[in-house]
């Protein structure tokens, strides 16, 4: 049987949410980690455009959006009913306005930006986030779903790059929201250090539908 396949870079918010479905789903894939500064010739030929995270699948389509991959492992399976708490259009705000002002917050000089200005338009997007959560705890009611595992890595992104103002900020409700997702079992699986891909190489394999013993390295 042909694993799927999903190319990720373990820092890189997208991949991050990428990795997240197919964990709840308890998808069997193998996953090839990369460096983006030496994309692998196989990734390329899978995707010419050369992001991450990209999923081939087991008979051989390629997704290359990081909110479809989420989507297709939880039509598969969905035992936590994440695609119940899906909001299309605060994914779009985030993907969109969010993340513009997150890049030029944390890659000024790259972008020859106003750090302060795109921050300040963070916090402004942050502070609807804090609303949301007022509501139940998540973003889509008392229960974590599509929506939070969506958004929660570039929340994080945006939280490291000035710890100390980012806590001082009155978004109690988001900081509890933030660091309960940072402190469960999943992310601490889906950030799991793997040795680069290579052709020939070590195969890693996240298999099973439980949570234990889920990584398995074959030659």
């Amino acid at each position: 049987m042909i694993d799927p396949i999903l190319y990720s870079f373990r820092r890189c918010p997208f991949a991050m949410r990428a990795r997240l479905a197919p964990d709840v789903s308890g998808v069997r894939h193998e996953i090839r980690e990369v460096r983006l500064s030496d994309k692998p010739a196989a990734l390329l030929a899978a995707s010419p455009k050369g992001t991450v995270p990209v999923l081939v699948t087991a008979q051989g389509g390629v997704i290359e959006e990081s909110l479809a991959i989420m989507r297709w492992a939880l039509c598969i399976r969905d035992p936590e009913n994440w695609l119940a708490r899906d909001d299309p259009a605060l994914i779009a705000a985030n993907d969109d306005v969010f993340k513009h002002h997150l890049d030029r917050y944390k890659y000024p000089d790259r972008h020859g930006s106003d750090p302060v200005r795109h921050r300040d338009c963070g916090f402004a997007f942050l502070k609807g986030l804090e609303t949301r959560i007022e509501g139940g705890g998540q973003l889509c009611g008392a229960k974590a779903g599509l929506t939070d595992a969506a958004l929660m890595p570039f929340v994080r992104q945006f939280a490291q790059v000035d710890r100390g103002w980012f806590d001082a900020l009155p978004l109690p409700r988001l900081r509890s929201w933030l660091a309960g997702h940072l402190a469960s079992d999943r992310f601490a699986r889906i950030m799991h250090e793997v040795s680069l891909w290579s052709p020939g190489g070590t195969t890693i394999v996240v298999a099973g539908l439980t949570h234990t013993d889920r990584w398995s390295d074959t030659r």
